[in-house]
Parts: C-alpha cells; structure tokens; sequence
C-alpha cells in the first residue's frame, strides 16, 4: 500500500500526539467521534466532527483517543429506500480491533495495543500434503476437560493448555480449524427464546476476537487482555507444531434482514455493504437476513484488511471461508472465479503464507462451485512457499462430492442392500473420490485442492451416522423443521441407543470404514473434534444453539470410544509413514510426475479392472496399488483393499512390478488396531477380507520406474 491508498489506515492509528480514526461512507453527510469514560462506557467526554474527503472516507483526530479509549460512531444522512441511517444509533468502527459490551445488544470500540511478545514462535509451516485439519469449537473441545484448571475450560487458553495441545500431538493432527471466533453475538430469535448461537455464524466485526471464548480475569482487565489471551493461544500451538486456521464469516453480518439490529455497517452506509434492489430490498444469498456485496470494491478491502491483520499481527496460518461463492460475486451477483477477492487473496504478499479453504456453495441462484475456485498463480520470481510448491496450491475446497459419496458407500448403499439384496451403485465413483477426486479438480490443482470431510460441524456426527436414520432435532426450537433431511446415514437396525450387540458392532465397524477412508484418501482430511473416539449428538444434526454437554468434547469415554481413538491414531501414523497416500499432484498418462502416486487397480481374482468392474453394481471390492514418485521422501507403496458388501470375501494379491510381498498394517475389521508384525505374504496369495470392511498393506520391493497408465 502508498499512501496515494485512497482506502489505507482505515480504523484507528494512534500517534504521538493522539489518535486518528478513518470510517469510509460514500452516502453519509455527517459523521462523529464520539468518546467515552474508560470506567463508564455510557458516559460521553468528547465529541468531534469527522471530515469527509475526496475519496468517501471520514477522518476524525484527538489527542484523547489512545490505546484504551472507548469510542463509537454516529452517522447522518438522507433517507431513501437504500439507506439507513439514523443519527442516535452509537455505531460500531468496522475495523475495531478491540469490543466492550455495554448493554444486552450494545458495544463500544476499544482501542488496544498491537504489541506482544512472540519470542522465537513461528508459523509451522505444515505442508498441505502432511496437513491433517481438525476442525474444533474454542470453547467445547477443553469445557469438560478434567485436567484443564476450571478457571481455564471453554477458553482460549484452555485451548491452549498443555493437556489439550498434548491431546492434539497425540491425535497427530497437524491444524486445528477454529469455529469463529470473530466477536460475534446470537441471532434475536434465538435471544427470544432463551438459545445461544453456539456456532459463532453471525459476526459483529472483522477484527475483534470473540471476549466470551477469554477467561474472566481476562474479560475483566478488558480488550487487549482478551487479545493477548488469544495471541497466546496462537503462539503455544505454534510452539507444539500445531497451525491455527480460522474459520471466518465474511458473507452476511449480525445487523440480520432489515428491521434487525442497526450496530455498524448498516447505519454507516448500507447502500455500500449489503447487496439490494433499488428498492432497497436485501439480495439474501446467505439465508441469513443479509449479503455482504463483494461487488463492490469497499467490503472487499474490508475483507483484505481483516485478513491481512490476522495473518500477520495474530500469526494465524489459514482461513476457511464460510459460504465463500458469496464471496466471489461481482455487480451482477453471480459468482465468477476471476472475481477480484477470490484472486486478490491468491495474490496479496501478505497472505502468501497462508492456507486459503473455501466451502464452495451459498444459496443463491448459481450458488454450487465445489472444484470451481481458482488455483494460485506462478510465481514470477519463482519463490517457493513454504510448502515447496513455488505457489501453485492456491485454493482448497470442502469436498461435498466426497462426503456424500463415502457416506453412501458405507452407509446408505448397504441400507438398499439389506432391503432389496444388492446396493444400487459399485465402487467406481468411490474410487475416485479415494484418489483425489480428479473429476473435480484440475490436473493444474491436482488433489490437494480437495479437503475430503465425511462430517462437519454442521450435521451429524461420525457416530450419528452410523446410528440415526432420521434427524432428531427437536430441542433446537423448529419443530424438528431445521437441518437437512439428506444425511445418507444407516442406523444399522435400531434407531439410536441400543444394546444389541451386533448392531454396535456394526456401527462400530462401520465408523472404521468411515475414518480409513478419510484418512487413507488422496487429498487433505479434515476429522470432526469427537469423531476420532465416537462422539454423539443423540441425532441432532444441526446443533448450531446448543452450547451443552450434548456439543462439548467427553473426555470420559468408554472402551469402545478409545478402541475407536487408537484406531483413528493408528490410521493418521500410517498416513505419516506412507506418502503414496498423499500425493499432492495427479498422474499424467505416460508420464512420470513427481509426487504424483502411481495407481493400479484390481479386482478381487488380482486382475486389472476393467469398465464392466469399474460401473457394475455387482462389483465393490477392489485394490488399489499405490506407488509414490517422491522428490524429498523416501519410496513407498501400499495396497489397499476395499470390500463394500456385508460377506466375507477371499481376495488374491495382485502381482505387480516390483512388489516382491504385502505386510498386513491395519484391518478394519478389527476392533483393536492390529501392530506390524513382520509377516510378509507373496503376491498372488489369497486373504480372507470381512464383510464391509479395509485392509492396508505395505508392498515390499525395489521401485520399478513407471509412468502413469503404462
């Protein structure tokens, strides 16, 4: 930025001689600074008129805005079905990095220090294929934990304790993304009946941390401490080696549909940020009262400013774009991958250290863009990031295609089975998914574009899959209305608790299935926080307003949750020690790519599979024979064997070049994860694979030189 930056320095910048605050409003006609007493935020001790310049933005200064300095704004300006203001309203700064809550609906801006001591604390740098996303809630994953001091559960130091980070290292995930904890506040239905938003999906501003997620000493000493608590959160993972990504709302704000709350961007200049019709009526592609417009060059700044400051001043190491296609549509509203945003933050120096994750879909017209976002542009000087890719990963995606695929091959495809003798589809399209999912995503992205998830936040649980046919949400308050209907899920006989034992040894078997596949898939994997041990939400998959013991993490689990653990950690350390499993390009036919795994795929006699295999609904057992072209690890080959049908099969091990025999690692037909035990088997010997079930092998032999489809 030069200072010929019509937009730079928006908020506040304090100097030696006061402070100066910038609020851009292209429709206002008046605005003020108005100051408050530190120990009473209702009490106003100075007012000053903002000025107006060429370029739409207000500048107000005074030698009593300081670090500390409780502040709002008011705004003036015509009427007109477009605008709303109203210059009573006490507004928010946009860029205030720090809020003080005055009232049930009501905040100050604060003014707080960026200083802080990070000491030798870097950003990991976790390259995307070794990065393993864990995506938890700052205040459920530590707020029952017993070895978290009281005073510390549900914060971000609680986040941070050493239990929790030593929980994480001994998960052996690599990130964990953060639900947001931009400050955020309950939407006014939820507050009339007496819910929370648990999720954090409604943010008051860009820039500050939510306060209620810091501990009560530090909510009490105020913003900068909230700050300092959350930058230490940040610098305590960093030292463990684990990366923090941000799970952020850009698309809509808290301010909701008009007639909603009126705290910033609405009442300093609507017509700007939020997309509407001449008549002022809100272009909602969100479904949540409002849309941000990125059509106009203004919120776009706005977001670019946002991330630069968490990138760069609180070290945070990606970001997960909620509802990122509204993100990316310009004047028109439509959704364009050129779209400035989307490229800027490919492009911007300051986020070039950053993962950048997208949830490809809104619900608007058009709203669907799973493989559709863009991959980063070279490099002119030819740099390397820190993931050795000279730039090239750009852009990843929450995979929904993958989702429902997995969970239909497991789960929903062995329903139809039970019902009607045979599932209704074979293991083709789950091969796919199992490879990268390359009917996705361009060979120039390759398969580190896809953030493979069987479950997220939002809908059921690993467990509740595997154990609820229908939604249950009753508690939420809609009438069981809310969450989707379309969960692909089996109960496996009996809807919810049960004590037959051979329906929970079928869910949990297939809960095996499940993760195996995440974790030994092509692609980057994001595991659910509870997934790893069997959490349930008793079948309510949409728990966004229940902040309970029905949302936070146990930490008292039975034996068959840590016989689930050991297997999720099992899965993740092969994963580690196996980089055939993670490729991070495709493979071009007749060709050799570096860190491209060779694949080869067989049925179950060994042969190769042919088209009739790969579509027939008869057919859903396979191998797959994958071999690594590495440029920095060391040669590695692994067959997996898939079997997607409830009987018991025998298979014989493909003879391949090169493989000389197969080591047994891991069976998912074992409740206990199964240990190396040195037995090596030739190929072409037969093995006796369980129903519905995975088996891991390492093929054993020298590498044979082999170019993809040869």
């Amino acid at each position: 930025m030069t200072s010929a930056d019509p937009l730079r320095n928006l908020g506040v910048r304090i100097g030696p001689h006061g402070g100066e605050l910038r609020v851009y409003s292209e429709h206002a006609d008046a605005m003020e600074l108005l100051l408050f007493h530190r120990d009473d935020p209702d009490w106003r001790t100075k007012t000053v008129q903002m000025v107006k310049d060429a370029n739409n933005v207000w500048m107000g200064r005074s030698r009593s805005l300081q670090v500390g300095s409780l502040y709002a704004i008011n705004v003036s300006g015509p009427s007109g079905p477009q605008n709303m203001f109203n210059p009573e309203t006490l507004l928010m700064d946009p860029y205030a990095k720090g809020l003080t809550r005055v009232g049930a609906e009501e905040w100050r801006s604060t003014v707080v220090s960026d200083g802080f001591d990070w000491g030798d604390s870097r950003k990991p740098g976790i390259p995307l294929d070794h990065t393993v996303v864990y995506e938890a809630h700052v205040r459920g994953i530590s707020r029952q934990n017993p070895d978290v001091p009281e005073d510390l559960r549900g914060t971000y130091a609680g986040l941070a304790h050493e239990s929790t980070i030593g929980y994480l290292k001994h998960l052996g995930v690599t990130a964990v993304e953060l639900l947001p904890v931009h400050a955020f506040t309950s939407e006014q239905r939820l507050i009339r009946e007496g819910l929370t938003n648990y999720w954090g999906y409604n943010s008051l501003n860009f820039f500050s941390p939510h306060a209620p997620y810091a501990t009560r000493a530090a909510q009490a000493a105020g913003p900068e401490a909230v700050l300092v608590e959350f930058k230490g959160m940040v610098k305590l993972l960093h030292e463990a080696g684990i990366e923090v990504i941000l799970d952020v709302v850009y698309n809509h704000t808290a301010e909701e549909g008009i007639g909603g709350p009126r705290t910033s961007l609405r009442g300093i200049d609507n017509a700007t940020y939020y997309r509407q019709d001449a008549n002022g009526v809100y272009i909602d592609v969100t479904g949540c009262g409002n849309t941000v417009d990125f059509g106009h060059p203004v919120p776009q700044r706005l977001v670019l400013d946002s991330l630069r400051y968490w990138a760069q001043e609180v070290q945070i190491d990606g970001f997960r774009f909620d509802l990122a296609v509204t993100l990316g549509r310009g004047e028109d509203a439509s959704y364009s991958r050129d779209h400035p945003l989307i490229n800027e933050m490919l492009s911007d120096p300051a986020l070039a250290d950053v993962k950048l994750i997208a949830e490809p879909w809104d619900v608007g017209i058009g709203g669907w863009q799973t493989g559709n976002f863009p991959g980063r542009p070279d490099r002119k000087d030819g740099t390397e990031t820190t993931d050795g890719t000279c730039g090239r990963d750009g852009w990843s995606e929450w995979n929904d295609r993958y989702r429902d695929r997995v969970r239909n091959f497991w789960l929903a495809d062995i329903a139809e089975a039970r019902r009607n003798g045979q599932a209704p589809i074979g293991i083709g399209g789950f091969a796919t998914r199992l490879a990268g999912s390359s009917n996705t995503f361009s060979p120039e992205r390759g398969p580190l574009a896809s953030i493979n998830f069987v479950t997220a936040h939002d809908g059921f649980t690993m467990a509740d899959l595997t154990a609820y046919n229908v939604k249950h949400n009753l508690g939420n308050g809609e009438d069981n209305r809310d969450g989707t209907d379309n969960n692909r899920s089996f109960n496996h006989g009996a809807e919810g608790p049960t004590l037959d034992e051979r329906v929970l040894l079928d869910r949990h078997k297939a809960m095996r299935n499940l993760m195996g596949t995440l974790l030994l898939s092509a692609g980057v994997p994001m595991i659910t926080a509870g997934d790893e041990f069997g959490r349930s939400q008793r079948g309510n998959n949409n728990a966004y307003c229940q902040d309970s013991e029905l949302t936070w993490m146990s930490w008292l689990r039975t034996r068959e949750q840590r016989e689930i653990l050991d297997t999720t950690r099992r899965l993740l350390e092969l994963r580690r020690e196996n980089p055939a499993l993670r490729p991070s390009r495709f493979a071009v036919y007749g060709e050799t790519t570096p860190n491209a795994s060779h694949m080869d795929w067989f049925d179950a006699t060994g042969a190769l599979m042919d088209d009739e295999d790969w579509n027939s609904p008869e057919n859903r057992t396979l191998q797959y024979l994958a071999a690594s072209t590495p440029d920095k690890e060391q040669f590695n080959r692994v067959l997996l064997i898939v079997h997607g049908v409830e009987d018991d099969v025998e298979v014989s091990l493909p003879v391949a070049p090169g493989v000389e025999s197969y080591q047994l690692l891991w069976d998912s037909a074992t409740e206990v994860p199964i240990l190396e035990d040195g037995v090596e088997v030739p190929p072409g010997s037969t093995r006796l694979v369980g129903g519905t079930s995975m088996q891991l092998y390492r093929a054993n032999g020298p590498r044979v030189e082999m170019t993809a489809g040869a």
